[in-house]
């Protein structure tokens, strides 16, 4: 005790291991167009632990790459902005960062990898001058320490020959080496978050499992969390220890993978399980796609957004919005979730 004020410190400490590394709370993300306001994040929140696997799943144009980019404000202005929430960091919002500091923070503490390392990757200069920017930006070493580092992320993410593959362009690599290098920059200064935004989205099959195991094995050794956008409900399965659904902008449903692809609680979850090939069949004509497309995020349906395309919907879901179910790390929105009785995935999931 000092100064009258009793300070309990270890309290504190416990209190901040235990609290979620990132809190995403009522995120909310429009893109101005000249068709009107694009509600590209509506309203999403959610947790991610330390050391945790979580995967955002939904159809193209739910929300998934948007909440992502939302996270470190990579939205492009002026057209799209963050117009409200609260993204924390280790108790820091990063929204209310200047820019200074934010880019303190990306690359640092939050790593991102990217769709197509072609963007990703600067054309005009050599991936290891890359990696060593990155390094002595963040990390303050000397160049020539950089560069020893630099060698040991290319052969890290396996890539053969890394001292010659430093000299080397971005357009002078495989699809799949751009990838490899993509991850090493991302994981180059240990950040305690990594962002994986369909990181295997342009690569073929045997290519791409490749990739996720390097990502999530680095990941695993490094003790770093891992937030994967992804619309590959298998990868999801065999990688992810909970899963966030998302349609029109909004989360829809939310929990542990596993019971959620057992039993999913939303008719879009249960939807999008009965659309994909299971390993305990390979039959596709027992497939039932997702009837309907995607509303278009001008003319957001009212009350629950999947109605339209919903087998189950009743007068409440075309007219009132549902009510969240749950907390951050679990949850459902739908008027019909206690009713329903959905079929889910056998187990090993959908892939």
């Amino acid at each position: 005790m000092e100064g009258g004020l009793d300070v309990d410190v270890d309290g504190a400490r416990a209190v901040a291991a235990t609290a979620p590394l990132l809190s995403v709370r009522d995120l909310r993300t429009y893109f101005v167009t000249a068709e009107g306001v694009v509600k590209a994040v509506d309203g999403v929140s959610f947790d991610v632990d330390r050391g945790e696997r979580l995967a955002i799943v939904g159809e193209s144009g739910s929300g998934k790459s948007a909440t992502a980019l939302s996270i470190l404000r990579l939205v492009d202005p002026p057209a799209g902005h963050v117009v409200s929430g609260q993204v924390l960091l280790d108790g820091t919002d990063l929204l209310s960062l200047r820019e200074d500091e934010l880019r303190a923070v990306r690359g640092r503490r939050v790593g991102y990898v990217f769709q197509d390392p072609m963007t990703a990757l600067d054309p005009v200069f050599t991936v290891g001058s890359q990696l060593i920017e990155t390094l002595r930006l963040h990390t303050g070493v000397s160049r020539r320490q950089a560069r020893q580092r630099a060698i040991e992320l290319l052969a890290d993410v396996q890539i053969a020959q890394p001292e010659r593959r430093m000299d080397a362009y971005p357009h002078q690599l495989s699809g799949g080496m751009r990838q490899r290098v993509v991850i090493a920059l991302a994981l180059a200064c240990s950040p305690s978050l990594l962002i994986a935004d369909e990181p295997t989205t342009a690569l073929d099959v045997t290519t791409q499992a490749q990739i996720l195991d390097v990502l999530f094995g680095l990941a695993r050794d490094r003790g770093t969390a891992v937030l994967l956008i992804t619309h590959d409900l298998g990868v999801v399965a065999a990688t992810c220890e909970r899963v966030q659904v998302m349609y029109a902008g909004r989360v829809v449903e939310k929990g542990r993978t596993a019971e959620v692809f057992a039993a999913p609680r939303h008719p879009y979850t249960a939807a999008l399980l009965g659309s994909v090939v299971r390993r305990d069949t390979e039959r596709t004509d027992r497939l039932t796609p997702v009837p309907g497309s995607p509303p278009s995020l001008l003319a957001v349906p009212s009350g629950c957004t999947f109605h339209p395309r919903c087998t189950y919907c009743d007068t409440t879901c075309s007219t009132e919005v549902p009510v969240w179910q749950g907390g951050a790390t679990d949850g459902v929105s739908c008027h019909l979730a206690d009713r329903l009785r959905l079929t889910g995935a056998s187990d090993g999931a959908a892939r």
